[in-house]
């Protein structure tokens, strides 16, 4: 019995590993670093970068999750990324907005409509959780809370200007 419970501790030890080593993102940019579409230096704004790793894992960074989004929904508009379809990415990364750290884009949260802009103009603030997503909106006029899957390229058309 004390060797099954041993097995069973080591086996969820090995599996919380794992698990936490899935959740470690990084956003190693430098200062001459620029955003894929828009081309700015995306140190200067780093509350608001976003990153995709393609299946090489090559990294192309973003001014914004705007940004990102905008390649992701399309990505075959930029031939030099070697990316296109959404199949060939391995990693979506932004930047939690009140923690500056790196985050899953697809576990994300993001703000609609708030009084904050980024270097692309309006755009969706990234966050970790749920909570500090309605936080962020309720103190700077956030229409609504979005998770990734709600995220359509339409919203990022109407974003852009182009609906």
């Amino acid at each position: 019995m004390k060797n099954l419970l041993n097995i069973i501790l080591f086996c969820c030890f090995i599996l919380g590993l794992n698990l936490n080593a899935k959740e470690s993102y990084s956003m190693n940019f430098d200062k001459e670093t620029k955003g894929l579409i828009r081309k700015f230096l995306v140190y200067k704004n780093p509350s608001w970068v976003g990153k995709v790793v393609n299946k090489e894992s090559k990294e192309y960074f973003f001014v914004s999750p705007k940004s990102m989004l905008e390649f992701y929904f399309n990505p075959q508009k930029w031939p030099d990324a070697n990316i296109k379809t959404q199949d060939e990415i391995k990693e979506l990364i932004v930047t939690d907005y009140s923690t500056l750290k790196a985050i899953d884009a697809k576990k994300a949260y993001y703000v609609y409509g708030s009084n904050k802009i980024s270097p692309a103009g309006d755009d969706l603030p990234a966050f970790k959780t749920y909570e500090e997503a309605e936080k962020f909106a309720k103190n700077n006029n956030g229409k609504r809370v979005l998770s990734f899957k709600e995220l359509k390229n339409s919203l990022i058309q109407l974003l852009n200007g182009r609906i």
